[in-house]
C-alpha cells in the first residue's frame, strides 16, 4: 500500500513548478509499484498568454507522459496523485485510462468532477471501480492556491467561486 502523503509531496513539487512559471498551481504524478512513472503540471493559464488553454491540465499532461515511462503501464495497479480535485474532463480521462485510484489534496468547489454519481452514467464509467481519496496534504495545496490568487496580475479564475472559496479558507 502506498504512503499517500509521501507521494503527494511530489505532486506538490509539480504544482510549485507551475506556480513559479506563473501558472495555476496544479501538479500531478502517477505511481506504479512505489515508482513515479509520470508527472505533469498545469500550463496554459499564465497571464502572459493571449488565450488560456483548458486542455493542458496537470492530469492530462501526466497521462500523456506515461508514454515516456521506463516501466510498463498497468493501470489497475497505478495511482494518480493530484494537488487539486480533477475536473470532469480529467476524471473521465483517468477512468478511460484504467487507473483505479485517485488521490487529491484540495477540493474544487467550482469544477471538481469526482463527486459525480457514476451510477447514473453509462457502463464504461459506472463499472470503472475507481476509488477516490481526498484531502491528502490539503493545507499545503491550499497554501499554493492562496499564493496564486493573491499574486497581482494573475487573471486565471479571477473573481470566481474558486478564488472566493480559496481565499476564505482559514
Amino acid at each position: 500500500m502506498l504512503d499517500d502523503p509521501y507521494y503527494m509531496e511530489f505532486a506538490l513539487k509539480e504544482a510549485e513548478k507551475a506556480l513559479a512559471m506563473g501558472e495555476f498551481p496544479v501538479g500531478c504524478i502517477i505511481v506504479r509499484q512505489d515508482r513515479i512513472i509520470s508527472a505533469g503540471s498545469r500550463t496554459g493559464t499564465s497571464s502572459e498568454l493571449d488565450r488560456v488553454s483548458e486542455i493542458d491540465h496537470a492530469e492530462i499532461r501526466a497521462l500523456k507522459n506515461i508514454d515516456n515511462a521506463d516501466i510498463k503501464f498497468h493501470p489497475d495497479s497505478t495511482v494518480l496523485f493530484s494537488t487539486m480535485e480533477p475536473c470532469l474532463m480529467c476524471f473521465s480521462a483517468i477512468i478511460l485510462s484504467g487507473i483505479k485510484k485517485i488521490v487529491y489534496a484540495y477540493e474544487d468547489p467550482m469544477g471538481g468532477g469526482t463527486q459525480c454519481d457514476l451510477a447514473q452514467l453509462s457502463p464504461l464509467y459506472r463499472e470503472s471501480g475507481i476509488v477516490v481519496t481526498s484531502g491528502v496534504l490539503r493545507e499545503k495545496s491550499l497554501a499554493l492556491f492562496k499564493k496564486f490568487f493573491k499574486k497581482e496580475g494573475n487573471l486565471y479564475w479571477k473573481n470566481s467561486l474558486l478564488e472566493r472559496y480559496t481565499l476564505n479558507q482559514t
